[in-house]
């Protein structure tokens, strides 16, 4: 922690080695005012900071870090209150699949990611686009596409976003975003084929920025199944003309909030209007799944591996929707 000229005060080393910080602290390194950090506590039980003698909210990184997953999940337009069930679905489905591994190739496995994401967020903030290219095929040759851009890229991604109104991080973020969106782009180019029909991939409209929808695509892509992206701001209604004249094996709908009541109306008439199958992917179409339950419409679920087998299965006829 420092001040403007950049020395380190006393409270803020304290706060350094006790690992926790004050509500203006957190604050200032959030965006989010007191009042709705007490509300987030005491009204949804979202974070538990611990309390001094004297009744001051101290709050740890992993209170600062929920934090910033609340603002995250309420950008994409999910109501505070169902905010507190996502998280504990997501951190449920973090342990289950941790049990999977050894605690020691866990820890090493976080240990290598948070060392490339620091290298990242260096090379970030130097605007240094030569390092950010190295490191980029580094841990593309290091880990499975999926870890790649779940696990590592995509989290400091997020993290800028959040941090937007700190000074230079909107200048960060664009220029990590344009980066990334460039390299995606090219990959999904590199994986098209004119013999072979492509399934099409539109997202949710406000539902998703650029990126996360290419993402997307590179996941739900395979060596037999090509994914053809369409662009941000696709209008919904338009899908039945495009779906007509390119007849792709299926249409894809790509959510990170689970669909409005509105919404499942709306995307239940489309699948009757469209000339083929469609999917929903993303964390909308985790949270989703139970109000399309019985509808023509598949979930192929967020997980990079878990949306590729799950589109393939649908496409194969044998995924129950």
């Amino acid at each position: 922690m420092t001040d403007s000229s950049g020395a380190s005060t006393p409270a803020s080393n304290a706060f350094e080695q006790q690992e926790l910080f004050p509500i203006r602290e957190v604050c200032r390194l959030t965006g989010v005012n007191p009042v709705t950090l007490r509300a987030w506590e005491r009204r949804y039980g979202l974070i538990q900071p611990t309390r001094t003698d004297s009744g001051h909210r101290l709050y740890s990184m992993a209170d600062i870090e929920a934090v910033r997953n609340i603002l995250a999940w309420t950008e994409r337009g999910v109501a505070v209150s169902k905010v507190g069930s996502i998280l504990s679905r997501s951190a449920t489905s973090r342990a289950a699949s941790a049990a999977e591994q050894p605690a020691t190739a866990q820890e090493a496995g976080a240990g290598d990611r948070a060392e490339w994401q620091a290298q990242l967020r260096r090379a970030v903030s130097e605007f240094d686009s030569l390092r950010l290219e190295q490191l980029y095929g580094q841990i593309y040759s290091t880990y499975p596409l999926a870890t790649v851009f779940q696990e590592v890229l995509l989290p400091v991604w997020q993290e800028l976003l959040l941090r937007h109104d700190e000074f230079g991080r909107t200048s960060e973020w664009l220029f990590l975003d344009a980066f990334l969106r460039g390299r995606v782009l090219q990959r999904l180019q590199l994986g098209q084929s004119a013999s072979s029909p492509a399934v099409l991939l539109a997202a949710l409209p406000g539902q998703c920025r650029e990126l996360e929808l290419l993402v997307a695509g590179l996941l739900l892509a395979s060596d037999s199944l090509a994914v053809r992206v369409l662009p941000s701001g696709q209008p919904l209604e338009e899908l039945t003309l495009i779906c007509e004249k390119v007849q792709p094996p299926a249409l894809v709908l790509y959510a990170n909030a689970p669909p409005s009541g509105a919404q499942v109306r709306q995307l239940n008439r489309l699948a009757l209007r469209l000339s083929c199958p469609l999917a929903l992917a993303g964390e909308g179409a985790e949270l989703g799944e139970e109000s399309l339950r019985g509808s023509p419409i598949a979930c192929l679920g967020s997980a990079g591996r878990q949306m590729q087998q799950r589109l393939q299965q649908f496409l194969a006829g044998r995924l129950d929707t």
